[in-house]
């Protein structure tokens, strides 16, 4: 498994596992806490619906406990025959808006006496076993079973003037107003019923009656022990999905205790639900947002921190094989970066270190090697030489012998300065340093060859833009490398060439170049150019650059070949400055 997949999933487990974790808390909290308030929402409906029952029923008793003992009613003694109790019962029903179907007198022997339609009057009520009984401040109240739409409700009739009862004033309830107050609640995902004491059906709404929830049917099993929500898997036969049941018991209204009535809201369980369902979508939603960003960052991480140590590993690799160094490796943020940046500095340290060795032992065996010819190659040439010198000497040498004599000790005489540079280049110190100003040491190299320059019309110019120009160096050496990049210069460009010395600061170095409007050097030579033996120049032997190079590095330095501003090639050394230096 390579590091940024190591990376990623520890950035994962990290990220993802606290994330989720803290989702399903926050959701199993709100879940929670919605659960109990949609639960309370629907018992606070059942209470609404059980309160707006009581009020209902409690304005109708009271209706017929208030008329009961009104002065009109005593009309019923004398068989209304003025029809003044009538036109009470016709005025009242009519003032209650269809409220009632019929309001009725009737004497002791069941016999219609009064009533609001007028049809009615001498018609036989037939009284049945009441199914609910009230008692009120003014008097009893009986509630008959609910019969062809009507509720009928009585309260007796007692006569002001004689001990007895003159018989019973029956109100007919409108039983579809009471089936409205319930229809006006119920939807396609709610319905509501109401039981008595028993557990029989008192009245439904419309999609439950339609189902067979009639009253006086039995379903004793809806009904609650204790008031509260309930939920049900199974609502039928009066509802076809699972349910939210909540009940609320009659508690009655001021001084009417009730019927002992419960009211009961069958809610669909989807329905009631749904904010908790939508709630768990979103919160999938955001966990699976979480869980994209956390993948995203995380790999942006991942790959942030791993490319800077894989691109390390892979230079490291290419490194080791053969070839030239690659390229430094992309630098990483913070610590990483850090690391990359220490490491890629000891590869080229080591990089300088190994050049540096490799060179240093090239010119010991040129050292050697030039010893050796400094011994073997000498010894003849001053033989030769004074043997051409003893020749001259001759009266009867000829003029084409005299001729051909001074070549041999010309000749002898250039091969011993081809020698003795050898010797002198092969023969590299370690530098004594002291501190100087290298802008003394350039104009010193420049005035010793300003007169060759002068000769072949070259603009030799120095430009000193550096202004911390005390180093810690070996000035004849640093000379030495100067005097070497000027002359190598000089004997490249043409007559009315251009040679330019710069000097500038940079941080904890001091950098001079050296450039010219010559030829150039070509891209692929400029590394192998300070190598020993390898020269371009005609006459040259390939030595200069590689001591100017051994002496830059031995100072801490190091010099590059490059393309000049003026057209031809330019030479970049630069010095390293000590800490009182950069101060």
């Amino acid at each position: 498994m390579t590091i940024r997949r190591l990376l990623l999933s520890a950035f994962l487990i990290v990220g993802l596992l606290p994330a989720a974790g803290l989702t399903l808390l926050a959701f199993g909290q709100t879940r929670t806490a919605m659960l109990g308030e949609i639960k309370q929402n629907v018992q606070r409906s059942a209470a609404a619906l059980s309160d707006d029952l009581d009020r209902q029923l409690y304005e109708r008793l009271l209706n017929a406990t208030t008329w009961s003992h009104l002065e009109v009613m005593q009309d019923l003694r004398l068989d209304d025959v003025d029809k003044r109790l009538s036109n009470f019962l016709a005025e009242m029903k009519h003032r209650y808006g269809g409220l009632y179907v019929d309001l009725l007198a009737v004497d002791a022997s069941g016999r219609i006496v009064a009533s609001s339609e007028p049809r009615r009057i001498g018609q036989t009520f037939a009284a049945v076993a009441p199914r609910w009984t009230a008692t009120l401040p003014g008097g009893d109240v009986q509630i008959d079973p609910v019969a062809q739409g009507r509720l009928p409700i009585r309260t007796g009739l007692q006569s002001q003037f004689t001990d007895g009862a003159l018989g019973q004033l029956v109100l007919e309830l409108d039983w579809s107003q009471l089936e409205k107050s319930l229809d006006a609640i119920a939807d396609s995902t709610r319905q509501a019923l109401v039981l008595d004491a028993q557990g029989r059906i008192v009245i439904g709404s419309s999609a439950l009656r339609a189902r067979g929830a009639l009253p006086g049917v039995a379903a004793t099993a809806w009904l609650p022990e204790a008031p509260g929500v309930i939920e049900h898997r199974d609502a039928a036969p009066w509802m076809t999905m699972p349910v939210l049941i909540a009940s609320s018991r009659s508690d009655g209204l001021d001084r009417f205790s009730g019927l002992g009535w419960t009211s009961l809201l069958l809610q669909s369980r989807d329905s009631a639900l749904a904010p908790v369902t939508h709630m768990a979508w979103t919160f999938a939603g955001l966990l699976a947002a979480t869980v994209l960003i956390t993948i995203l960052a995380s790999s942006w991480v991942a790959g942030v921190i791993a490319r800077p140590v894989i691109a390390l590993t892979e230079f490291t690799r290419h490194y080791l094989e053969p070839g030239p160094p690659p390229a430094a490796p992309e630098q990483g943020p913070g610590e990483i970066g850090e690391l990359n940046r220490s490491f890629v500095r000891l590869v080229e340290k080591l990089q300088r270190s190994q050049a540096t060795l490799t060179q240093a032992s090239k010119l010991a065996a040129l050292g050697e090697i030039t010893a050796l010819m400094a011994h073997e190659v000498r010894t003849p040439l001053g033989i030769l030489r004074s043997s051409a010198q003893m020749l001259k000497l001759e009266p009867a040498l000829s003029a084409e012998g005299g001729e051909l004599v001074g070549i041999i000790e010309s000749e002898t005489e250039r091969l011993n300065r081809l020698v003795t540079s050898m010797l002198d280049s092969a023969r590299t110190r370690a530098p004594q340093r002291r501190p100087d100003d290298i802008h003394d040491i350039i104009r010193h190299a420049i005035t010793l060859l300003g007169s060759q320059a002068r000769d072949r019309h070259v603009h030799l110019e120095f430009i000193a833009d550096a202004s911390r120009t005390m180093l810690d160096c070996d000035s004849e050496q640093i000379s030495q490398v100067l005097l070497n990049l000027i002359m190598n210069a000089l004997q490249i460009v043409a007559d009315g060439g251009h040679v330019q010395v710069r000097s500038r600061d940079e941080a904890q170095r001091l950098v001079v170049e050296v450039g010219d409007d010559g030829p150039g050097i070509a891209p692929e030579d400029r590394s192998r150019i300070f190598e020993p033996f390898v020269f371009k120049r005609e006459g040259g032997v390939g030595l200069g650059l590689a001591v100017v190079s051994q002496i830059l590095r031995q100072h801490g330095g190091d010099i590059v070949a490059d393309s000049s501003p003026l057209g031809g090639a330019l030479f970049r050394f630069w010095l390293p400055r000590t800490q009182d230096e950069e101060s």
